[in-house]
């Protein structure tokens, strides 16, 4: 059984974060190990409390699990600090990790920036760096890039300015944009559109930490990149499709509508 290490916070509520991670590891039939950044006290309506881990504790759940069952890929979701953001680094480095998925969470939907300077810096200088793949929506992109995203071709000039800062490949997540739900993958200086229908669900809590999770599922398994972000976007898709609703606000995806296997969704891609 392939392995799969999620490094992200926990949602108390079980929409994002860990939760969403393990659930979709699990429905991938791969094994799923955590190491937690921080708790939080939230539900479908907000967050209203977070306690972080301190960065000795994480370093300590990174050496339990790289020392005893070593992950086939790693999935890093938002972590709220420079030391942590440096910690992880370092045993990413130290183990020599495989297919890390970068989920570079620095900005809400609504355009506010969730880290403080010097966490972005280290993000942008120590972490991503390590990365086989980041997946920046729209306003990640613009922090990461300098440019403001308004268009398609406009993505094509952030994803080529990103790739200036790192080797690895870029996914920008059009689900930002109003009228699709297009991504572009940026690989070895090539632009690949992923095509994608928008899905009118406002139940969409979950849905960045869903998607790199199943990249780094099929990451994983072996397969390629451009092939782990189709079948992981394939996924996300019937998660939204699946209409789950839940709680009294931004509701969380179905990741568990094909608990019996994915195969039939992935036998065309």
């Amino acid at each position: 059984m392939k392995k799969v290490l999620t490094i992200a916070g926990s949602d108390s509520s079980g929409g994002a974060g860990i939760q969403a991670d393990i659930k979709t590891i699990t429905v991938h039939k791969l094994y799923a190990m955590s190491a937690i950044t921080a708790l939080t006290a939230q539900n479908t309506t907000g967050v209203y409390a977070v306690m972080e881990s301190t960065p000795e504790f994480l370093a300590k759940q990174l050496d339990c699990i790289f020392q005893d069952i070593y992950p086939d890929s790693v999935k890093i979701g938002m972590v709220s600090n420079r030391n942590l953001i440096e910690i992880i680094a370092k045993k990413l480095i130290e183990y020599d990790a495989k297919n890390i998925v970068v989920d570079p969470v620095m900005v809400s939907t609504s355009g506010s920036k969730l880290l403080q300077d010097d966490a972005i810096e280290a993000l942008v200088n120590k972490l991503i760096p390590l990365a086989t793949i980041i997946t920046p929506n729209i306003p990640e992109a613009e922090v990461l890039s300098g440019v403001k995203i308004n268009s398609l071709p406009d993505m094509e000039k952030a994803a080529t300015i990103i790739s200036r800062k790192f080797n690895g490949a870029i996914l920008i997540k059009g689900g930002h944009r109003v009228k699709d739900a297009d991504d572009l993958l940026y690989e070895d200086g090539k632009c690949t559109w992923i095509k994608g229908k928008r899905i009118d669900n406002p139940n969409n809590h979950g849905t960045g930490c869903t998607l790199s999770s199943a990249i780094a599922c099929n990451l994983a398994e072996g397969h390629s990149l451009l092939l782990s972000v189709k079948r992981a976007k394939s996924y996300i898709t019937e998660c939204l499709k699946s209409n789950l609703n839940l709680g009294k606000g931004s509701g969380p995806l179905d990741h568990g509508f094909a608990i019996e296997g994915l195969e039939k969704l992935f036998k065309n891609i």
